[in-house]
């Protein structure tokens, strides 16, 4: 009888259906612990590639990671009171933001009004909802602090990624029985995700530092605020760099009027326009090979599972995946939907692949 329940075509699909269903909504179950993880993760893997250089002065390997650390907790410490600081701020002052947006949006809709354009009253008070936008950036910093609420467990966490990541390899030799075992593609991967968060890390501190000092050239208030947003919210493709300057766009609105905003929008167009098209393509290439559908997907999945730590983790979270398919050949072709149409794994057909194997 078990027999023929295991030949039944689809008996496969069901269970690995019913196993993803049940592994989703363990990670979903257990987000605090995941996020946490994840963002332990990630600032071990921004201070791995100072801690090898260190290493390669023949700094000891404590020592390194002591420095490091020490870096790492200056740094945090230096722009979390900044950024506390203007956050504070903004959140005082919420209350008269958003009456002075309501102010301003029934003058902007009553000269529309009067130029012959009827309704916009309607359409930005009731469905567009500017006041509720900056509620929103609220809600989204304060999601934020509560993550970084587990600071102290999360760079406990960080030191002991980076003691054991030089002996990581000599213990999966060691369970594998062989000494000598190398790791070719899984070391490629590493370096390859490593590369890319650092690049991304980089690319996205640029942006946000452009920002910041195009908003105190136009005199807009808490410019390392918003500036601190977009280089968080650069990290989510696609759609990041245009949420982070909607809150920069609405407050210097209420500051200074429409002139104004069209030159913050200018702003935030220029500097994503140059590094998003042009530094960035230079600098990553094309060796993470992810379809556009797919990232836009990722980003959505992981938000909706994880939260902003989620959206911002969703390309690495997705290659990370990829490459598990790739490795497996029951799975490869999952990796081949995933990857994008200029990927080298198009170029030749699975079946031909397991022939050559």
């Amino acid at each position: 009888m078990t027999e023929k329940i295991n030949s039944f075509p689809g008996f496969r699909i069901i269970v690995g259906a019913a196993a993803l269903v049940i592994i989703i909504s363990g990670i979903y179950l257990a987000q605090s612990v995941v996020v946490l993880f994840l963002v332990s993760v990630f600032l071990a893997s921004l201070g791995i590639p100072p801690l090898l250089w260190l290493k390669e002065k023949h700094i000891p390997s404590v020592v390194a990671v002591l420095i490091v650390m020490a870096g790492m907790v200056i740094i945090i410490i230096l722009i979390g009171a900044q950024i506390g600081s203007s956050f504070s701020n903004f959140l005082d002052q919420l209350p008269l933001f958003q009456s002075s947006i309501r102010e301003q949006v029934l003058e902007l809709s009553a000269y529309l009004r009067s130029k012959g354009f009827s309704g916009t009253q309607k359409l930005l008070l009731d469905y567009v909802k500017p006041e509720v936008l900056l509620k929103l950036t609220a809600n989204l910093l304060s999601g934020l602090s509560s993550v970084l609420s587990d600071l102290a467990l999360i760079l406990l966490i960080v030191t002991f990624i980076m003691l054991e990541v030089s002996s990581f390899p000599i213990k999966l030799r060691a369970v594998l029985g062989d000494p000598k075992q190398k790791f070719p593609k899984f070391t490629e991967f590493v370096n390859d995700m490593k590369r890319y968060m650092v690049i991304k890390t980089l690319i996205s501190l640029a942006t946000g530092v452009l920002i910041a000092f195009w908003l105190y050239i136009l005199d807009v208030d808490y410019p390392i605020l918003w500036g601190f947003i977009a280089f968080l919210l650069n990290y989510i493709p696609n759609i990041g760099s245009i949420v982070a300057a909607i809150p920069a766009l609405i407050l210097s609105f209420i500051q200074f009027g429409i002139g104004s905003a069209v030159l913050v929008t200018v702003g935030y167009i220029v500097v994503n326009f140059i590094i998003g098209n042009v530094i960035e393509p230079r600098l990553m290439g094309r060796k993470f090979g992810l379809s556009t559908l797919v990232v836009f997907l990722s980003l959505i999945f992981w938000g909706a599972l994880l939260g902003l730590v989620g959206a911002i983790l969703s390309v690495p979270l997705t290659m990370t995946l990829k490459f598990a398919f790739e490795n497996n050949e029951s799975t490869k072709w999952i990796a081949v939907l995933l990857g994008s149409e200029k990927s080298d794994e198009l170029s030749v057909p699975i079946s031909s692949k397991k022939k050559k194997g």
